[in-house]
């Protein structure tokens, strides 16, 4: 797919009961278990945290991600943001 120059890329997160989250615009899996997915959208860097957290589906090719269990939180983590950034590269480089 070539992309338009000035185009904006589009990202959509849906979420039933916090069971089931479906996400596109993904470029990779950084880093996953059952308590946090790390994933690099279009839109940036997204943290997922739950409990009992699992890829139902995953295309990197059409960007696409759905991961079920229990959802507690979403996060954007910022490059430019001092202390989310910074937290998150500990967590990488543990």
């Amino acid at each position: 797919m070539v992309e338009q120059p000035g185009k904006v890329k589009r990202q959509e997160i849906k979420m039933l009961n916090r069971k089931l989250l479906e996400v596109s615009g993904v470029l990779n899996v950084e880093s996953f278990d059952s308590e946090e997915f790390l994933l690099e959208t279009d839109s940036g860097y997204l943290m997922i945290k739950g409990q009992n957290l699992h890829i139902k589906n995953l295309s990197l090719d059409q960007g696409l991600v759905a991961i079920e269990g229990y959802v507690h939180e979403l996060a954007y983590l910022d490059s430019n943001g001092q202390g989310k950034s910074k937290g998150l590269w500990g967590k990488l480089f543990k």
